[in-house]
């Protein structure tokens, strides 16, 4: 989908959805209207979030703009990784090769398993006592 030379994607993860949009510029990303440093401030979100960018050397080529909802920031990060992927597939069909083999096209399925009724969480039980 190619508006006015931007490219979409569309990422999930876990309960995240981030909608990204590529466009030719000097590198720079925008999430939810803040700088990329200002939302995501731990080093290896954004090191996860630039791996589509830096594997097929398009960093410095495009202005990334963002908007993710949902989620905490590990799968915010993730569908943001989705997205860039996705929309870099929009943009050129020849980078789906390297992308694909770097299993960054791949929608991460995990998911939190539902709190079971009568327990505590999902897994855990209420401690059992004998007397």
């Amino acid at each position: 989908m190619a508006v006015l030379d931007r490219f979409y994607g569309t990422g999930r993860r876990k309960t995240s959805v981030a909608r990204v949009w590529i466009r030719p510029g000097a590198g720079r990303i925008v999430i939810n209207r803040r700088p990329f440093e200002d939302y995501f401030p731990r080093e290896t979100l954004r090191m996860i979030i630039a791996q589509p960018l830096q594997l097929t050397n398009t960093a410095e080529q495009f202005d990334v703009l963002v908007s993710v909802a949902g989620g905490g920031p590990s799968g915010q990060a993730g569908a943001v990784r989705h997205g860039i992927a996705r929309a870099l597939v929009q943009f050129d069909e020849k980078l789906r090769l390297p992308l694909k083999k770097a299993g960054l096209l791949t929608r991460d399925p995990r998911m939190r398993e539902r709190k079971k009724y009568g327990q505590p969480g999902a897994r855990q039980k209420f401690q059992y006592s004998k007397r």
